[in-house]
């Protein structure tokens, strides 16, 4: 608390091919010193006021995706970090590692060159490059199971396949409505359904984990890109981006089919025609890659979030938040 009574949060935002990040810099109670899915699930349990106050109404809106900065506890490590959107607590999010990266170079903690960042689900690295782009070498992903056939409502017999990019993905190539941003409101009632369906029937990832996003692959609408996709998050909104963790499931699945080699690049556009470009580097262990994701983002905004205790949303909006 300050002199005023308020509590603050100070944030950066950010936005990677057009999905945002607000990272939280300043103010976040005490996570303890445990690994990060040790301090996520603190923050979830004791803290989860952090996550409504910045991404919920008024101040924020479904499609922003949170995160905050905390040290690192895996050694060699810049920093470390905590993702979360209007629904809860990510695994793993890429452009928001890009996004983060681009904050922590505004706020003069890093150079160019490469670093290490501890996250929920395992150390990465990101690169900033001298074109102004982030790379980021993802955790070690992976084709689990092909050519899944599931029955949708409305939509009948659904192909895809599960893999494992920092989170888990149900790949759909050339299915449902045309991947195009006019149809954005199809998509989603599309991937919606399919993701119910894997929930309903009781498919998942490994060790029963939910298969949270559901990716949904066309082809591009120019020779910048070798396809195009919409992805579907928890809670209900589509990714803006392409994704940096349904690229790595994208770029780990190719590779488990035989369709791409170590070393070749795979140009995977958004919905909003936004571009992440991808490698893979084969761990030796199984199918498993280390795909590496590089795109670009953008810092448009910084704030100290003032929380009132006589503002009954000081916290968001949210069911129990209405009196």
């Amino acid at each position: 608390m300050n002199k005023t009574g308020y509590q603050t949060l100070k944030i950066v935002d950010s936005h990677t091919g057009g999905e945002p990040t607000r990272v939280v810099v300043e103010g976040c109670p005490d996570l303890g010193k445990g690994d990060l899915a040790a301090r996520r699930d603190v923050m979830r349990n004791e803290h989860d006021w952090v996550r409504t106050s910045v991404l919920l109404e008024p101040r924020g809106f479904e499609a922003m995706v949170g995160a905050v900065l905390v040290e690192p506890h895996a050694e060699d490590c810049v920093a470390g970090v905590i993702f979360f959107n209007n629904a809860g607590y990510l695994n793993m999010c890429i452009h928001g590692t890009i996004g983060l990266a681009k904050t922590l170079k505004h706020l003069g903690v890093i150079e160019s060159g490469s670093h290490r960042i501890d996250t929920v689900v395992g150390v990465v690295t990101i690169h900033l490059n001298e074109d102004g782009s982030v790379s980021v070498d993802n955790v070690p992903s992976y084709l689990m199971q092909e050519n899944v056939e599931i029955e949708v409502p409305v939509y009948g017999t659904v192909t895809g396949d599960i893999a494992w990019g920092g989170n888990w993905f149900f790949l759909i190539d050339g299915q449902g409505p045309e991947v195009k941003y006019e149809n954005i409101d199809q998509l989603t009632d599309f991937t919606l359904r399919v993701g119910e369906t894997l929930a309903l029937q009781g498919i998942t990832g490994e060790n029963g984990m939910e298969i949270d996003h559901v990716e949904v692959f066309g082809p591009p609408v120019n020779d910048e890109a070798d396809s195009r996709n919409f992805v579907m998050c928890p809670g209900g909104e589509y990714d803006r981006s392409p994704c940096g963790t349904g690229t790595s499931a994208k770029l780990a699945t190719l590779y488990g089919k035989g369709k791409l080699k170590e070393g070749e690049t795979w140009r995977q556009a958004s919905v909003l025609n936004t571009v992440f470009t991808g490698k893979v580097k084969a761990t030796g262990e199984g199918n498993a890659v280390i795909p590496t994701v590089t795109g670009r983002a953008w810092i448009n905004g910084e704030c100290t979030v003032i929380l009132d205790p006589e503002d009954p949303f000081a916290h968001g909006i949210f069911n129990d938040s209405i009196q």
